[in-house]
């Protein structure tokens, strides 16, 4: 088999987001980050992953950090390499649809504080949901990268996310992402799949996957094979199992190819001494749990994202229901099947999830619905892919006359000057409204303490960086 593209294979690395995320329920510090910030900038990454996702809870949450001074301080650190966030759509970075004037500011306050590229995705790949961010991220001078959101299902084949790459660059996208989130794309899809992107869309493709069914190195050397232009990885200390295939596996794997990455695995190995140490403090802490390293083939199954299972293991433990692990893991494509094929992709994986946590502790299938489960059935999160199973959503007492049809943002009146005029007496910047807009019961106690602190030693501005090759230059 021969390589379908003679271009150097750029890389993402995620050590900075998804690959903490995904092993340890996002618990990385800033503090754990800086030391090795400057030899990351320094290896040649096409972009570093830094933001977005379950970070920005995360750090106000359970780190006592300010997530918008987070990416302040990465950007004055990270000064050659692109930075690159994962948006939610219309969800942004919360668990609910937002009026289109928040989500248009939330995209500018995130180019304006140090973002280069933003990854849009949708849970449902409903492209409505991400209209408004696409507009935005381009208007404040951001990459937009479209995702489509990887899974299997009797509605999900290579067909139908090929139309819908076709749409999403129509919208104006300026990369597609095949966005794997649970390890579902095998080997040779990933080359089939790629290779029909290549010949339908001008942009270039961006695959994310991870390694927990253990076959993510194999689908990222297919994918090169058949022409993806990046892929994101994670450096060793951090990587496989629930996270992103080891980056320098990969690089020394294509070193001598047409595909070679030219990145300087010594470099890497650097920045690897000091990941080690942070992940041996997390593992010490309990919290990187040595059951997301392990290669899981029922993922296929389940097809659980990495992010979702470090984090189911992690609320089970809280309740002392270890024991119901694979009780609840065997009942999440049941309920999946049941609301009409949702991917497991933030939100619907929480959502789906919840509800088969309680369908299994309860005794008793539906018996409880958390509001999200309603919201969903109903359509405020947008189209579902399937056809809903009728018995559980009436059993959610939702007639078929109330279900969504429209785009779920077009019910919703602008909110931004709302959240304003609330929150102005906590927030301190228009960073600060967002923050509270989003996590409103989370974002107020961090606030409050943060402002009886002495004030951070990072820069307030922006620093200013050099912007890398644009993506289009790439193909």
């Amino acid at each position: 088999m021969e390589f379908l593209s003679n271009k150097p294979l750029l890389i993402t690395d995620t050590i900075l987001r998804d690959a903490h995320q995904s092993q340890a329920a996002t618990r990385m510090t800033i503090e754990d980050m800086l030391p090795a910030l400057e030899t990351l900038d320094s290896i040649g990454y096409y972009s570093l992953e830094c933001w977005g996702g379950a970070t920005f809870d995360a750090c106000m949450r359970f780190l006592g950090e300010d997530p918008w001074e987070r990416l302040r301080t990465i950007r004055k650190h990270v000064k050659h390499t692109k930075l690159q966030m994962l948006f939610r759509g219309q969800n942004i970075l919360g668990y609910k649809h937002y009026a289109d004037d928040v989500v248009d500011a939330f995209c500018a306050k995130s180019i304006e504080n140090g973002i280069d590229i933003i990854r849009i995705f949708d849970a449902l790949n409903d492209v409505r949901n991400l209209e408004q961010a696409i507009k935005s991220t381009k208007k404040y001078g951001g990459q937009v990268e479209a995702t489509l959101s990887y899974t299997m299902s009797p509605i999900h084949n290579e067909a139908y996310f090929v139309k819908l790459a076709r749409e999403l660059e129509e919208m104006g996208a300026d990369m597609i992402c095949i966005k794997d989130m649970a390890n579902l794309l095998l080997p040779m899809d990933a080359y089939s799949l790629v290779k029909a992107l290549k010949e339908t869309v001008s942009v270039p493709i961006h695959l994310h996957t991870h390694n927990t069914s253990g076959t993510g190195d194999m689908t990222l050397l297919m994918a090169a094979y058949a022409g993806v232009d990046i892929v994101d990885t994670a450096l060793s200390p951090m990587a496989n199992g629930t996270s992103q295939p080891a980056t320098e596996s990969l690089v020394a794997t294509l070193k001598g190819t047409v595909r070679d990455t030219g990145l300087d695995l010594g470099k890497m190995s650097d920045a690897a001494v000091h990941f080690r140490q942070v992940a041996q403090r997390l593992q010490d802490a309990g919290i990187l749990d040595p059951k997301v390293l392990r290669v899981d083939t029922n993922t296929l199954l389940y097809q659980v994202p990495g992010g979702m299972l470090s984090n189911l293991i992690s609320q089970l433990k809280q309740a002392g229901k270890e024991d119901k692990y694979y009780d609840v893991l065997a009942e999440i494509p049941r309920v999946r099947k049941d609301f009409g094929y949702p991917p497991l992709v933030t939100p619907s994986s929480q959502i789906v999830g919840t509800q088969a946590v309680m369908n299994i502790v309860m005794g008793e299938r539906y018996k409880v619905f958390p509001k999200e489960s309603k919201a969903m059935l109903k359509g405020e999160y947008g189209q579902l892919p399937g056809e809903v199973n009728p018995e559980v959503r009436a059993k959610a007492s939702i007639a078929p006359e109330d279900v969504v049809t429209c785009r779920p943002a077009d019910l919703l009146e602008p909110e931004l000057e709302k959240y304003r005029q609330e929150f102005r007496g906590l927030a301190k910047s228009d960073e600060d409204v967002l923050s509270l807009a989003l996590f409103p019961q989370v974002a107020p106690k961090f606030i409050e303490k943060r402002d009886h602190q002495p004030e951070p030693v990072s820069d307030d501005a922006p620093a200013v960086r050099e912007l890398y090759v644009d993506a289009k230059s790439i193909l």
